[in-house]
């Protein structure tokens, strides 16, 4: 069933078209009750806290969540006896009417499908907006006609169903690659391995798109079979958004297309100006004019969770970014910040390396506070090598993580939570930490401390 939201749309989903479903999970219901409260008073059999090989064999089809492992020993039950193993995503294709626009990358892909749909709400407001963000694309079925614009954030578990179908969408994106999830896959070459799935059965009239900066995803156009686009910082050859020194322009065969200043951008930092490139070349490929291009970049609001401005509390900035769950995400984070930086880190193991992160928070960070966990000890480790000075401390809990935070940081300062690990053992998932990471800084508010609340 899973926590985030897919499971419990793959259920109602199936129960309408008059399946019988059996939903289980090897998590007790209490771990699951807002799965469970979407699905109260439909006709399911529930077999909660462990699986059943009886109920495997006895399924026309098994739906796997994300989350299952594709080396599953149930799933290899299933194939051994010839029984289709699907995902939501098989069954979303099927039955879209509307082109897809479907989005990947191992940072940015959140950012970069809500900037997006906002870029086409402007003139569309009825686009869908779904896939990895807690809302089951299923759920949006019905509201989509053959012309909705349609765009799905899709991670590389999602990924792994496009073989089963042969399915693609009409434009695809891969915002990057960096170390994720190599305590799924065998190592960096599987997990792109992964991502190629987004392109690999794509169509000649379909279009991907490519961040040319980054050496491993650009290689990919080689083996890819739509027509190939752009975005990026270099001079590269093909059309697409282009980052100058102050400008976000888009290229095209004939004509360079100035789109709009950097520093109008709704979101700071040059990861983001790269993701605003990104926008702009999937735009584009939606037909959106310029002007539109411009306003939407413009006017994104941003993403909870994602550098997500919680409160000022006695002039120290307090950010959530709790879904960086790799160095290479919070590395971001911490180059989108000016000025002395506390941060709030650590967590479940990814099997990532944390030297580079170590070097940048010797020159960022004026303190560390790190949260238990399997990766800990090796981002201590790192940071204690290259900068032993660095004051750090170890927390069983965010709420302590938080106060002694506040009492690190002085006026000017920023306390920023980029755990770049992942959350399970400490918490249900990411965004339970964020929200938990809000509560606390809402009981420091509570303590009359002079603060100011986040948008």
């Amino acid at each position: 069933l899973g926590v985030h939201g897919g499971g419990a749309g793959v259920a109602r989903f199936l129960v309408e078209r008059g399946a019988r479903v059996t939903v289980t999970d090897l998590r007790p219901p209490e771990k699951l009750a807002e799965g469970l409260e979407g699905l109260r008073g439909l006709p399911i059999e529930y077999v909660l806290g462990e699986h059943r090989a009886r109920d495997i064999l006895a399924a026309d089809l098994i739906v796997r969540n994300p989350g299952v492992p594709r080396e599953s020993p149930w799933l290899r039950l299933a194939r051994e006896h010839e029984i289709p193993v699907l995902m939501e995503m098989n069954l979303f294709w099927a039955s879209c009417p509307a082109p897809i626009t479907a989005i990947t990358g191992s940072k940015g892909k959140s950012t970069t499908t809500a900037w997006l749909g906002h870029v086409l709400r402007l003139s569309r407001p009825d686009t869908v907006v779904a896939g990895n963000l807690r809302v089951s694309a299923l759920d949006a079925l019905s509201s989509i006609r053959p012309d909705t614009p349609v765009v799905l954030e899709l991670s590389s578990w999602q990924l792994e169903s496009f073989a089963e179908t042969c399915i693609g969408p009409h434009i695809s994106c891969v915002t990057n690659l960096a170390p994720d999830h190599l305590n799924r896959y065998r190592d960096m070459a599987d997990y792109a391995d992964a991502k190629r799935e987004i392109y690999r059965y794509q169509r000649n009239e379909s279009i991907a798109v490519f961040n040319h900066d980054d050496p491993v995803v650009r290689t990919f156009a080689s083996d890819c079979p739509a027509q190939v686009r752009w975005f990026g910082t270099d001079d590269h050859a093909g059309m697409g958004g282009v980052l100058t020194a102050r400008d976000l322009v888009l290229r095209s065969t004939e004509t360079v297309q100035p789109i709009i200043r950097l520093e109008d951008l709704a979101l700071a930092g040059r990861h983001n100006a790269l993701n605003a490139a990104a926008v702009t070349t999937l735009a584009a490929a939606n037909n959106i004019p310029p002007e539109q291009i411009a306003e939407g970049l413009r006017t994104f609001p941003g993403l909870r969770d994602r550098m997500e401005f919680v409160a000022e509390i006695d002039g120290v900035r307090y950010i959530n970014d709790t879904t960086s769950t790799v160095p290479a995400s919070t590395m971001a984070a911490l180059a989108g910040l000016e000025g002395r930086v506390v941060l709030i880190a650590g967590g479940a193991s990814k099997r990532v390396s944390f030297g580079e992160l170590a070097e940048l928070l010797c020159r960022q960070a004026s303190r560390l506070v790190l949260l238990e966990g399997s990766a800990t000890p090796e981002l201590q480790t790192e940071v204690y090598k290259r900068c032993p000075a660095l004051e750090t401390s170890l927390h069983r809990d965010l709420q302590s993580a938080v106060e002694v935070a506040h009492d690190a940081a002085r006026a000017g300062d920023t306390v920023l939570f980029s755990p770049a690990c992942a959350s399970f053992g400490m918490f249900e998932n990411e965004f339970q930490r964020g929200e938990l990471f809000r509560q606390a800084v809402r009981r420091l508010q509570g303590s009359g401390k002079e603060a100011r609340d986040g948008g």
